[in-house]
């Protein structure tokens, strides 16, 4: 009997009763998580690579450019406890989505901003949320709003990074978010 490889945690692939997923893209996935794991309402956050065309991503392939991919963050939420809007309204508030394949000092298609709806309905509240948004802007929004396709867990070593390193995830935690690597 063959051991299991745990260095990649299991896809979080569907949600359980009445809750639902969500997935975006906004720079570095470790920030992302971590905005989220602090939201009531937010079950379960898992970092990972979805948009490409490589069926076996590692985090050196996404970051070499070649997969296509980019970094994401999948999570499951209670749509009783925090809507779809206002999940989209901290996606928009985490990053300048007017940058492109870039978020700040961190360049490259895997840190481009993306929206990957689950359903027509998250569809048509991004849509509407980025018409609403742009108006805060001079310059274009570069954020895609795509379909949902397969999304690859990043290694373990990556799920609740900036938590291990020692940083609140608590429920309500405000403190700053400090990226490194």
């Amino acid at each position: 009997m063959g051991t299991k490889d745990l260095s990649t945690p299991l896809v979080l692939e569907k949600a359980q009763g009445s809750s639902q997923l969500a997935t975006f893209a906004a720079g570095c996935f470790w920030s992302v998580e971590l905005v989220f794991q602090r939201k009531e309402g937010v079950l379960q956050t898992q970092v990972g690579y979805t948009g490409g065309h490589d069926n076996k991503p590692s985090y050196e392939a996404v970051c070499s450019g070649t997969t296509g991919h980019a970094e994401a963050v999948r999570l499951e939420y209670d749509p009783k406890t925090i809507s779809y809007n206002d999940l989209l309204t901290i996606f928009w508030n985490k990053h300048n989505p007017t940058q492109g394949n870039r978020q700040g000092g961190d360049i490259g298609t895997q840190y481009r901003s993306a929206i990957f709806y689950h359903d027509e309905e998250q569809r048509n509240l991004a849509e509407a949320s980025k018409t609403e948004r742009q108006k805060n802007y001079d310059v274009s929004i570069t954020t895609e709003i795509v379909p949902a396709g397969p999304f690859y867990a990043a290694e373990q070593y990556h799920q609740g990074y900036l938590e291990k390193g020692g940083q609140c995830a608590a429920k309500g935690c405000s403190d700053n978010i400090r990226c490194y690597g």
